[in-house]
């Protein structure tokens, strides 16, 4: 620190709220943290999704672009049975370059309850994957944006 730098810093005095924060984070830490009871996890450096299978998508950004999350949900034929289908959430957690995925995948002949279970794990990990990018999530799946620091001039009626 610069003797200028040394001499604005006090401990008595709070924290800024846009101060930025570090974190050392690792794939294996996400996977352990986020995608605990995923069908199956990886990393890469592009993305794993289908397009051609992809049936909804919800993608949230952090504020400086570096980071983001994405659930996607994708139908595919099973290579081993060609009557089957897969139904698959997956929740990929980009940060810089690295895209940490988690699949949530169930037979599409399975119990309505295997379903639920599925989907409900791979919202919870997109969930608490949104907070690591300072973005909070309300049930069915609403990212909430943080308010602009200037509200819009009101309206005045008469």
């Amino acid at each position: 620190m610069t003797e200028h730098e040394v001499a604005a810093f006090s401990e008595s005095a709070d924290p800024d709220w846009d101060m930025p924060l570090n974190l050392r984070i690792t794939p294996s830490l996400l996977v352990h943290a986020l995608m605990e009871h995923a069908s199956g996890v990886h990393t890469g450096w592009e993305s794993c999704v289908d397009e051609t299978a992809m049936v909804s998508e919800l993608v949230v950004v952090d504020d400086t672009g570096s980071a983001s999350v994405r659930l996607v949900e994708q139908q595919f034929a099973d290579e081993e049975d060609a009557e089957a289908v897969w139904q698959d959430w997956a929740v990929e957690v980009r940060i810089g370059r690295v895209i940490t995925t988690g699949h949530f995948s169930v037979r599409s002949n399975a119990p309505p309850l295997d379903w639920n279970w599925h989907l409900s794990e791979a919202e919870r990990a997109f969930e608490r994957a949104c907070v690591l990018i300072g973005r909070r999530v309300r049930r069915g799946l609403l990212v909430d944006e943080p308010m602009p620091m200037e509200l819009p001039p009101r309206a005045n009626r008469h």
